[in-house]
C-alpha cells in the first residue's frame, strides 16, 4: 500500500478494465481488492486502535495472534476524505438470479422477487419439507447452502468437497443423494447445461451459427463467439473437439490457463454457463455503475458484485445508491434484482 499510494494519499490503478479474459470482469491489480481477507473481529474501532497505537499486549488479550488481527484490517486501511463516508452496495445473489433468469427456472425467479431465502427454499425442494432459516427444519439449510455454492454450474460430489461440505459435518455417503435432488429440484438448469454443450459442439464442428436461450453463438475465422442479450461478445479462440481426461467428448480451445501461459483448455456445458452467467453480471455491474457515475456519484472501487463509493456526510442515503443498482437493464427485462449497501468511515465487509 505504502508503495502505490500517490502523494495525495490515495491509490490509483487498482482496477484493471477487462482483466478476466474468458468473461470480461474486472481483476485487481497493484492493492488486490479483489481478493482482501474478510474481517470478523468485533469491534474493529477497537482492533483499528490497538493496532495503531501499537499496544500488542492489547491485541493478544483481546482478540489473540496479531497476524489474524492485521490480516482482518486491511480492509480498514482504505478510509473516505475528510468530511465523507463510504457507501457500499452489492447485488444480492447475482449469479444464482441471472442463472435462474438464463435458465427459466421460475421458482426461483418466484422467490427472488418475493425476496425469499434461497438457502432455505433449496433446501426445501430439494429434500421435500419446509425449511426456514432460524425455525422448522433449520438444519437443512446449511446443506441447502452449500448445494447452491458448489451445484449451479454442472458441480458434483468433488465440487460440494471442494467447498466444504465434509468439513461442515456432511457425510461422504450424504454427497452424491445431494446432487441428485439438487438436480432434480432444478430441472430447466439441468437443461441449460445440457443445451449448451450440445449448441457448443454443433457450432464448432459445423462452423455454422446457432441461437437459444437468448443467446447467438457463431463461428468466425477460427473463433466461437457467444453474444450475450448485452450485445457484448465472448470468444473462444481456435476451438475444436477433444477428449477429457474421462475420456468424453468436449470441447477445447486456446487460451491462457492456469499457469498464464497460453495453452489448449478443456470445457464443457457446465463451464460455458458459468462463463456466460459471469459475464451477464459483469455487464449488469458494469450499467449500474455508470448509471451511479451519471446520477453524481463517485466510485472509487469496485470488488466483484459490490460498488464503494464515496459520499459526503449528509448526502444522499443508502437505499438510494441501492435503488439506482438493482434497476433492471432494458436488455434483461423480467431478472428480479436486489441490492443491500451500508454505509461507514472505513471500508470493511458487513
Amino acid at each position: 500500500m505504502q508503495s502505490v499510494v500517490c502523494k495525495d494519499s490515495r491509490a490509483r490503478g487498482l482496477i484493471q478494465f477487462y482483466g478476466a479474459n474468458r468473461t470480461g470482469r474486472f481483476s485487481g491489480r497493484l492493492i488486490q481488492v479483489q481478493n482482501l481477507p474478510q474481517n470478523h473481529l468485533e469491534p474493529l474501532e477497537e482492533a483499528r486502535e490497538l493496532i495503531r497505537n501499537e499496544d500488542l499486549d492489547a491485541i493478544l488479550g483481546r482478540f489473540g495472534a496479531v497476524s489474524t488481527v492485521l490480516s482482518e484490517l486491511i480492509r480498514t486501511a482504505f478510509i473516505p476524505k475528510p468530511g465523507y463516508r463510504f457507501i457500499v452496495s452489492d447485488f444480492s445473489a447475482i449469479e444464482a438470479r441471472v442463472l435462474a433468469w438464463l435458465s427459466g427456472e421460475e421458482w426461483r425467479l418466484e422467490l427472488f422477487r418475493n425476496g425469499g431465502d434461497i438457502y432455505c427454499k433449496s433446501a426445501s425442494k430439494m429434500f421435500g419439507v419446509p425449511v426456514e432459516k432460524n425455525g422448522v427444519n433449520k438444519e437443512l439449510r446449511q446443506k441447502g447452502k452449500i448445494a447452491e455454492l458448489a451445484l449451479g454450474y454442472n458441480g458434483g460430489v468433488n465440487a460440494l468437497k471442494s467447498f466444504g461440505a465434509v468439513a461442515m459435518g456432511i457425510q461422504e455417503s450424504e454427497l452424491k443423494p445431494m446432487v441428485d435432488k439438487w438436480r432434480a429440484a432444478n430441472p430447466n438448469i439441468v437443461r441449460l447445461w445440457r443445451m449448451l454443450d450440445k449448441v457448443t459442439k454443433y457450432v464448432v464442428t459445423k462452423r455454422t451459427s446457432y441461437e437459444c436461450y437468448g443467446l447467438k453463438f457463431s463461428y468466425e475465422r477460427g473463433i466461437m463467439f457467444i453474444e450475450l442479450p448485452s450485445g457484448r461478445r465472448l470468444a473462444y479462440c481456435k476451438p475444436r473437439l477433444g477428449v477429457n481426461a474421462f475420456g468424453s467428448e468436449c470441447i477445447t480451445y486456446e487460451g491462457i490457463g492456469t499457469g498464464k501461459k497460453w495453452e489448449r483448455i478443456e470445457t464443457f456445458g457446465g463451464k460455458i454457463c458459468e462463463n456466460i452467467v459471469q459475464a451477464i453480471a459483469r455487464d449488469i455491474l458494469a450499467e449500474s455503475m455508470m448509471r451511479l457515475h451519471k446520477n453524481g456519484y463517485k466510485i472509487t472501487m469496485h470488488v466483484h458484485d459490490e460498488v464503494v463509493l464515496e459520499v459526503q456526510d449528509d448526502v444522499s442515503s443508502v437505499e438510494e445508491v441501492c435503488r439506482i443498482m438493482a434497476i433492471t437493464p432494458n436488455w434483461a427485462k423480467d431478472l428480479p434484482l436486489n441490492a443491500d449497501g451500508y454505509e461507514c468511515k472505513f471500508y470493511k465487509k458487513e
